[in-house]
C-alpha cells in the first residue's frame, strides 16, 4: 500500500506541476474566455485582450493613475453634509473611467464614478459621486456599523500611508451613510474590520446619482513623517443589482480586492500636514444584576459594579502604544453555538476589539490560517462539515481571559506596542491575568517582528510565554512568506515549545505553495506537529500528526451560458494525515462542483471521501460511541445560497451517506429577511440523523438573529440559540447607543434555560457607559 500511495502522490504533483509550467509559459493569456458577448470591440478593447492580464490597464506600475489632492485655502472650509459643492472640490482632480472587474473584466464600468480628495492641516476629505441610471434601484442593504459589503450598493477607498505597497486603511460607506473600516496587512492576508478609527461621512441621494463626502482627521491614520507625502490610493464601487465591481485602478479578476495595493494608483499634494497629539484615554463603569440557578426555587442574586479604562498613545507617527486596566468585554456578542460530531477541539472566533484591533501583526504563517473550520458538525453550511483545515494557530488570543468552556476570567491590566519603524513590523503583548477557581494567577507575554523583504514578501519571529505560580511555558517560532509574480505564493514556518517535563516532540513546521490566476488555482503544503508541541497560547487541534494537503481547482466562465452563470469552479482536495512513524490516520478528499450565478446566487455539489482510524473508541454523543476501528465512508451533498441582496434569501445543504460504521443524514437551512435597510432577520436550522452500532441519535441547533437599525449610531441587536446536545436555550440581546465617536453606551441581556423544562440556568442584565477623551 505504501508504494503504491507514493507512486498516486508523484503523479497528482507531476501533473500539478505540469499545469503550472503550462500556465507560466502561456501568461495566463487564458482561453479568450472574458471577451464579450456581441457587438464589435474598441481598438483599445483589442490592444487589451492582446495583453497578458487585460492589457495596460493591469500593469503593476502607477504612471496613468494619479491622483493630487487640492489643499484648502486660507479660510475654507467642507461643511460635511454629501453635496460636494465646496469650491475645492472643483480645483481637485478627478478619479473617474472606473474598470470592471467583475464581471466583465476590463471593460470599462456600466455606471460613472468620480473620486475627489481634499485637506487641510488636519483632516483628509474624500468626495465621491456614483451616478446611476437607476437611482430608485439602489441596494441599502443595513445600517450597522462594520456592515456586510457584499449584500448592498457600496463605494470603498484604500489608503496605503507609508506607499509601501503592502499595508493599508480602508473606509466604506453604503447609500444609507453605514460606515465600515479596517485596517490590512500585506495585501489582505489580514484583513482587520474590526479596527476603530475616528472618522465621519455623510450621504446625499439625487436623481442622478448618490455623492458621499468623507472626513478622515490625520491623527486617525499613521504615515511617515516629513512636509511631503506620497500616498497610495484605489477606489472600488459595487453596483450590487449587477453584482457590479468596478476599480479606478483595475485590479486582475484573479485577484478581485482593494486590497491588493501593490496595484493602487497614486495619491500626490499632500504638504505640511500633522497628526497632532494623539493621545486617548477611555474610562468605563459598568453595571451588572445576575441571577444563578441554585437548585432551590429562588435563584442566587449578583448585583455588581466596577470600572477600569483603556488609553492609547502615538508613540510615534508609525507605533503605538496601548494600555488597559480592569479590562471588561461584557458587551461583546455571545458565541455562535457549535454541535461537536468530531474527535476534536471546535474553533471559536476572537470577538473582543482590544485583542482584534492590531492583529495582523501577530499573525504567524500563511494567511489562510484565520478560521478554516467548516461548522463542526453543527450550523456551518460549508462543503465539507466537521472538516479541520486549521492545524496550528500559533497565536490564538482566546486563550487569554476565557476558559476552556468560553467563560470570562478577569483581567487586571495589559499593555500593547504596534506598530513599524523603518522596514520592520513590531508586536508587543503583556496581559496580566488574575486567578478565578482553579485557574491560577497569569502572565501572557506575546512579542512580534517581522521585515518586509523583496517586492512583497516577509520574514518574521516570534517569542510567546504563558507564566504561572508553578510552570511556564514558552515558543519560539520564525515564519517566511514570498510572493512571486503576482501569482506564486511560498510560505514556511519553523516552531519550537519548552515547558517542564517537555523532552522530544516540541516542534512544529510547514512549507507550502499556492498559484492562482484566472484560469488555475492550485495550493500544496506540507506540515508536521510533534506529539509534544505543548502551546498555551495557541490553536492546534491535533498534534502528534504529519500532514499532506493538495488543492487543484479551476476557474471556468463558459460564454455560452455567461447570461446566467458568472463562474463553474470543479475542485479536488486532499488531506493525508499520518502519525510522526508514517502511518495513516485520516485521509479526507473532496470532488466539488460550485456555481456561481450573475446575480450572486450559490449552487454547490459534491462527494466528500473519508477515512478514519481510530485506535481508541470516541463519544460522539452522550448517547453513542464510535468503536476502535478503520473506516471508510461517503457523503454526497447539495448546497444552495440565494441571492442575499434580496429582501428575502434562502440557504439550505443537503447531506447523507454511510457513517462510521452507521449512516447519517444532515440538513441545514435558513431563511434572510430584510425589510428596507433598518430590520434584518436570520433563521438558521440544522439537524443530524444519526445510526450507529452503538444507538442512534439526532442533533438540533436552531439560531435566530434579528437587527433593528434606529439609525447609524443606534443599534439593537438579539441572537437566540437552542443546543440539542447541550440542552440549553440561549439568548444574547444588546442595545448600543455610539453617543460620540468610539463612546458608547450599552444595554446586554444574556440568558440561558433549560430545554424541556424551562429551568433557569442564569440571567444577567449589564450596564455599560464608555467615553473616549481624545487630546
Amino acid at each position: 500500500m505504501g508504494g503504491k500511495r507514493r507512486w498516486m502522490w508523484a503523479q497528482v504533483r507531476a501533473i500539478g506541476m505540469g499545469l503550472w509550467l503550462l500556465n507560466v509559459i502561456q501568461s495566463g493569456a487564458a482561453f479568450g474566455l472574458d471577451a464579450p458577448q456581441g457587438g464589435t470591440r474598441s481598438e483599445a478593447q483589442e490592444q487589451k485582450a492582446a495583453t497578458p492580464e487585460g492589457g495596460a490597464e493591469f500593469r503593476r506600475g502607477t504612471r496613468d493613475y494619479r491622483l493630487r489632492a487640492a489643499r484648502l485655502q486660507e479660510g475654507e472650509q467642507i461643511v460635511l453634509d454629501g453635496l460636494l459643492n465646496e469650491p475645492v472640490w472643483r480645483r481637485a482632480d478627478v478619479a473617474d473611467n472606473f474598470v470592471q472587474t467583475e464581471p466583465r473584466e476590463g471593460e470599462p464600468a456600466t455606471e460613472p464614478t468620480e473620486a475627489r480628495v481634499a485637506y487641510d492641516r488636519e483632516t483628509l476629505y474624500i468626495g465621491i459621486i456614483a451616478y446611476d441610471s437607476e437611482i430608485r434601484r439602489l441596494i441599502i442593504s443595513e445600517l450597522r456599523k462594520d456592515f456586510n459589503l457584499s449584500n448592498g450598493d457600496v463605494v470603498q477607498v484604500v489608503l496605503d500611508t507609508f506607499f509601501d505597497r503592502r499595508n493599508g486603511y480602508e473606509f466604506a460607506t453604503n447609500p444609507g451613510g453605514a460606515k465600515w473600516d479596517a485596517q490590512m496587512t500585506n495585501e489582505g492576508r489580514e484583513v482587520n474590520s474590526d479596527w476603530d478609527g475616528i472618522w465621519h461621512v455623510r450621504v446625499q441621494i439625487n436623481e442622478r446619482a448618490w455623492t458621499v463626502e468623507m472626513a478622515i482627521p490625520f491623527r486617525t491614520l499613521k504615515f511617515r513623517e516629513g512636509d511631503v507625502h506620497v500616498w497610495g490610493i484605489n477606489f472600488m464601487r459595487r453596483i450590487r443589482r449587477k453584482n457590479e465591481e468596478t476599480y479606478w485602478a483595475p485590479i486582475p479578476r484573479m485577484f478581485n480586492s482593494i486590497h491588493y495595493v501593490s496595484r493602487a494608483g497614486v495619491l500626490e499634494g499632500i504638504e505640511g500636514i500633522r497628526r497632532g497629539t494623539d493621545f486617548r484615554i477611555k474610562p468605563y463603569v459598568v453595571g451588572s444584576w445576575a441571577d444563578f440557578a441554585t437548585g432551590v426555587a429562588s435563584p442566587h442574586r449578583v448585583f455588581k459594579g466596577d470600572g477600569g479604562v483603556d488609553a492609547k498613545w502615538g508613540v510615534t507617527s508609525g507605533v503605538t502604544l496601548d494600555l488597559t486596566y480592569n479590562t471588561d468585554f461584557s458587551q461583546v456578542e455571545a458565541d455562535e453555538q457549535q454541535i461537536n460530531l468530531t474527535r476534536f477541539s471546535l474553533f471559536f472566533p476572537e470577538k473582543r476589539d482590544f485583542f482584534l484591533e492590531g492583529s495582523g501583526i501577530f499573525r504567524f504563517g500563511p494567511g489562510e490560517q484565520g478560521g478554516g473550520m467548516m461548522g463542526g458538525g453543527g450550523g456551518g453550511m460549508g462543503g465539507r462539515l466537521g472538516a479541520v483545515r486549521n492545524d496550528l494557530i500559533l497565536f490564538f488570543s482566546r486563550r487569554i481571559g476565557l476558559s476552556d468552556a468560553g467563560e470570562p476570567i478577569p483581567l487586571r491590566a495589559g499593555v500593547r506596542l504596534t506598530g513599524r519603524a523603518g522596514p520592520y513590523e513590531l508586536g508587543f503583548l503583556n496581559i496580566q491575568q488574575e486567578a478565578l477557581g482553579v485557574t491560577p494567577s497569569t502572565n501572557f507575554l506575546v512579542t512580534r517582528v517581522r521585515r518586509n523583504v523583496l517586492a512583497n514578501s516577509d520574514l518574521g519571529f516570534m517569542f510567546m510565554n504563558v507564566a504561572r505560580p508553578h510552570g511556564f511555558n514558552r515558543v519560539y517560532g520564525a515564519d517566511a512568506n514570498f510572493r512571486f509574480f503576482q501569482n506564486l505564493n511560498l510560505h514556511g514556518y519553523m516552531a519550537k515549545a519548552a515547558a517542564p517535563g517537555l523532552r522530544e516532540g516540541t516542534g512544529a513546521w510547514r512549507v507550502g505553495m499556492s498559484w492562482r490566476n484566472n484560469f488555475w488555482e492550485t495550493r500544496h503544503s506540507f506540515t508536521s506537529i510533534g506529539e509534544q508541541f505543548k502551546n498555551d497560547l495557541g490553536f492546534a487541534p491535533r498534534v502528534g500528526i504529519r500532514k499532506t494537503s493538495d488543492f487543484l481547482g479551476l476557474h471556468w466562465r463558459p460564454r455560452a451560458i455567461s447570461r446566467t452563470v458568472r463562474e463553474l469552479f470543479p475542485h479536488w482536495q486532499i488531506d493525508y494525515i499520518m502519525t510522526p512513524s508514517g502511518r495513516l490516520d485520516t485521509r479526507l478528499v473532496d470532488y466539488h462542483l460550485p456555481v456561481t450565478f450573475q446575480n450572486g446566487t450559490f449552487l454547490e455539489v459534491g462527494v466528500n471521501s473519508t477515512y478514519e482510524r481510530l485506535v481508541e473508541p470516541f463519544r460522539i454523543h452522550p448517547a453513542a460511541v464510535v468503536p476502535v476501528g478503520r473506516y471508510s465512508f461517503n457523503e454526497y451533498f447539495f448546497l444552495l445560497n440565494s441571492d442575499r441582496s434580496k429582501p428575502v434569501s434562502v440557504s439550505l445543504r443537503l447531506g447523507t451517506g454511510p457513517f462510521y460504521d452507521g449512516y447519517r443524514q444532515s440538513y441545514s437551512s435558513g431563511v434572510n429577511g430584510r425589510v428596507k435597510y433598518r430590520f434584518a432577520t436570520s433563521f438558521n436550522y440544522a439537524r443530524n440523523n444519526i445510526r450507529l452500532s452503538t444507538g442512534r441519535f439526532h442533533t438540533d441547533l436552531l439560531t435566530l438573529r434579528a437587527a433593528y437599525s434606529f439609525s447609524t449610531s443606534i443599534f439593537l441587536n438579539a441572537l437566540i440559540q437552542y443546543n440539542s446536545v447541550a440542552r440549553t436555550w440561549s439568548s444574547n440581546i444588546r442595545f448600543n447607543i455610539i453617543h460620540r465617536p468610539l463612546s458608547d453606551l450599552f444595554i446586554v441581556y444574556n440568558e440561558r434555560r433549560e430545554a424541556g423544562t424551562g429551568r433557569l440556568l442564569d440571567r444577567a442584565l449589564v450596564v455599560k457607559f464608555t467615553y473616549l477623551f481624545n487630546f
